[in-house]
């Protein structure tokens, strides 16, 4: 499949942990190829570069002369501290080298700056204004340094995919050290065989998936399919590639390099529902019955509290939450109009019934269809 770079208007690319390690944790050297591509694509082609790379923790461990990937949250957000400095050194001086006056920009990220409906229009209004001065390639990366556990996105791929959603990217090309998606695990059967194109991502794709691959990596190629089911949902392509390849960018726009491809949903999805999707941080989960589901998915109904057959978690009126049915698939995002001791006080009763049980009725639904969105 090829790609038009002068129609694509954004392109985003994830650079992983696993093209940046080396036997101390980091190594540039795939870095400095990369941005000598980038910089080509920039200057020769009328399109946006935005690069999401990770990279910070394991230059915090060459720096530090640590051997293992920090398991504890403090000293993970010191070490991360320690090589963001550097990591955004190296593409700064990158750039200068071989981009004829192109320069970067940093932008860190939590799930917090996303989880507020300003904030996230707000991180996407900064991006276009970067993108507006026609010679700054943002760097994206993960806040590691003050990002708690529950504010994090778990791996860079999710950050990838969040921004590429949110900016109307033409294009997401996440590079690591596979050449993509594989029907076995490549490194435990020779006859596995590349999968070159990915109509739907379905349950038994996500089978296929490895784990992470080094001591700096938190992501596998599970999240790597995640990310792009996420991107899909959102109308935005996706790519896997290895990065070790030589000129892999333009390999992928050119549809030389071995690689794959995931199609795009059809028909777009409104930023208010992307925000709800994508970024939003959820706190919780309604396990709905087989009656419930078949109204949300094949009759975008709004989610009764009689279809309510368990509650998970501790959230608050307006909180977003994910929506499960019997088999424990996520079929559903939303915004519930009720907390969650309220949920549990009037699950499996009828609409009629909510006024009775809790002394008032602000909604009839738990979540209205308008502020849920199908997975």
């Amino acid at each position: 499949m090829r790609f038009d770079p002068d129609k694509l208007g954004t392109l985003v690319i994830k650079i992983g942990t696993n093209l940046l390690s080396g036997p101390r944790a980091f190594d540039g050297r795939v870095m400095e190829e990369m941005v000598k591509e980038i910089c080509t694509l920039k200057r020769n082609h009328n399109l946006n570069l935005l690069v999401v790379s990770s990279g910070a923790v394991g230059c915090g461990m060459r720096t530090l002369g640590l051997d293992k990937r920090p398991a504890a949250l403090p000293m993970k957000q010191a070490v991360a501290a320690v090589g963001q400095a550097t990591l955004m050194h190296y593409y700064e001086t990158l750039f200068k080298t071989y981009g004829e006056g192109l320069t970067t920009a940093q932008v860190l990220l939590t799930l917090a700056d996303l989880d507020g409906r300003n904030t996230y229009l707000n991180v996407r209004n900064t991006l276009n204004a970067l993108f507006a001065l026609k010679k700054v390639v943002p760097i994206l990366n993960e806040n590691d340094s003050t990002a708690v556990e529950e504010l994090r996105f778990s791996d860079n791929d999710t950050l990838a995919a969040r921004i590429a959603a949110k900016i109307n990217a033409g294009l997401l090309i996440i590079l690591s050290d596979v050449d993509g998606l594989y029907d076995h695990n490549p490194a435990q059967c020779e006859h596995a065989r590349l999968i070159p194109h990915v109509e739907k991502i379905t349950p038994e794709l996500l089978q296929c998936a490895g784990d992470a691959g080094s001591v700096a990596a938190t992501g596998g190629m599970r999240t790597k399919l995640e990310a792009a089911k996420m991107a899909c949902m959102a109308g935005v392509p996706v790519v896997i590639a290895n990065g070790h390849h030589p000129k892999i960018i333009h390999g992928v726009l050119d549809g030389s390099a071995p690689c794959t491809t995931f199609a795009p949903s059809r028909g777009g999805m409104s930023h208010r529902k992307r925000w709800i999707a994508f970024g939003r941080t959820t706190h919780g989960a309604l396990q709905v019955d087989e009656g419930a589901r078949n109204a949300l998915v094949n009759q975008g109904k709004s989610l009764l509290a009689a279809g309510v057959v368990a509650v998970e978690g501790d959230f608050k009126a307006g909180d977003a939450v994910r929506i499960k049915d019997l088999a424990n698939n996520d079929i559903a995002r939303g915004l519930v109009n009720y907390s969650s001791d309220e949920v549990r006080r009037i699950q499996g009763r009828k609409s009629s019934e909510i006024t009775a049980v809790l002394g008032h009725k602000d909604f009839d639904e738990v979540i209205h269809r308008d502020n849920m969105v199908l997975l």
